[in-house]
C-alpha cells in the first residue's frame, strides 16, 4: 500500500519505519532535515515537501504537535495550502496527532465533503511503543474507515481501542495524558521525598512499585536517573515525550473540561506544575524531569 507520513519525531519516525519495513511503500517527510535523514538511512523514501510527499497515496497517516499544525496541513492557511484537495478520492486520512477534539472533527467534515475517509488516532506508548511497533492507539472515526485502517495500525501497534465517533480518540488521549501527568509528579514527589531522607530510590521505587503505588512511571519510565537504564531520566531527560508537549495535553484536558464543566482539580495542578517547570527552562526535557522541582538544589 502506498502510504505517506508527515511528521517524523521522536514517535512518527519509528512508526513510518514499521510501516516501511512490513513492506509499504512509504514516503515521509518532515520539516526537520535530520529527522528526514534519519528515516531515509533506514530505507524510507523522502519526499521534498508535505504536498510532493501525498501524489498518489492511498492513505495519509499525520503525528504533529498541536492543533494548529494538523489544521495548517490539511486545511491550509495564508502561509500555505492545504493537503485535503491533493488527494486522491477515497483516500484514508489517519491523524495520530494529539489535538482539541473540535480539530479532528473541522478536518474530518471537510475531509468528508471531499469524498476522503478520515479517523483521529492518538496514540499513547511512548518512544519505546513507537520503536517496538507495541502502541495503544486510541481510534475516532466510523466503524468502516477504522476497519480500513486496522491492518496499518496493526503494523505499528499492538492495542487498537475504538473510543467512538470522530474526536473520540482526542478525548480519551487527553483523559489518559492528564492521569499520566498526575502521576509522573506525584511519583517523582514521592520518590524526592525517600531520598530527601536518605532513601535509595531504587529501593524505594521497588517497593512503591511493589506496593499499593504501584503505577506506569514506577514500572517504566522512573523519574529518577539511575533507577531505569532504558528511561529519559538516565539519559539526561533526552528523548522521550517533552515538558512542553505534556503541558500542551494538559491545557487541552483542561480547556475541554470547561467546555463540558467536568471538575478536574488534580488535572488543573499537574498543568501549573508543568507550565512552571517549563518556564524554569525545562521545556525540551522529558517530562519525567518534573522531579527537579522537587529535589533540593
Amino acid at each position: 500500500m502506498k502510504i505517506a507520513f508527515i511528521g517524523l519525531g521522536n514517535m512518527g519516525g519509528p512508526m513510518a519505519l514499521n510501516l516501511h519495513k512490513a513492506g509499504h511503500d512509504v514516503g515521509a517527510f518532515d520539516l526537520s532535515k535530520p529527522a528526514c535523514d534519519k528515516l531515509a538511512e533506514g530505507g524510507v523514501r523522502i519526499a521534498a515537501d508535505a504536498g510532493t510527499c501525498v501524489l498518489g497515496a492511498e492513505v495519509v497517516i499525520s503525528m504533529l504537535p498541536a492543533s494548529q499544525h494538523v489544521e495548517a496541513l490539511y486545511l491550509g492557511n495564508d502561509k500555505q495550502p492545504g493537503l485535503l484537495p491533493q488527494l486522491a478520492e477515497g483516500a484514508l486520512v489517519i491523524d495520530c496527532s494529539t489535538i482539541a477534539a473540535a480539530t479532528s472533527r473541522k478536518v474530518a467534515d471537510t475531509a468528508k465533503a471531499r469524498g476522503l475517509a478520515f479517523i483521529d488516532a492518538p496514540v499513547s506508548g511512548g518512544t519505546g511503543g513507537a520503536i517496538a511497533g507495541t502502541l495503544t492507539f486510541m481510534v475516532g472515526g466510523d466503524t468502516a474507515a477504522l476497519e480500513r485502517a486496522r491492518p496499518i495500525l496493526e503494523k505499528m501497534g499492538a492495542n487498537i481501542f475504538h473510543a467512538g465517533s470522530v474526536g473520540a480518540g482526542q478525548t480519551a488521549k487527553i483523559c489518559n495524558n492528564m492521569l499520566l501527568g498526575i502521576l509522573m509528579a506525584g511519583t517523582s514527589e514521592a520518590i524526592a521525598l525517600g531520598v530527601a531522607n536518605g532513601l535509595d530510590p531504587k529501593v524505594l521505587s521497588e517497593i512503591m512499585r511493589r506496593s499499593s503505588g504501584g503505577n506506569w512511571a514506577l514500572e517504566k519510565y522512573n523519574p529518577m536517573p539511575g533507577v531505569m537504564e532504558t528511561a529519559p531520566a538516565s539519559k539526561g531527560y533526552a528523548g522521550g515525550f517533552g515538558t512542553d508537549l505534556m503541558l500542551k495535553d494538559l491545557g487541552l484536558a483542561q480547556e475541554n473540561a470547561a467546555a463540558v464543566k467536568a471538575a478536574t482539580p488534580l488535572g488543573g495542578l499537574a498543568r501549573n506544575l508543568y507550565a512552571a517547570h517549563s518556564l524554569a527552562g525545562h521545556g525540551g526535557l522529558d517530562f519525567s524531569s518534573i522531579i527537579k522541582m522537587m529535589q533540593k538544589g
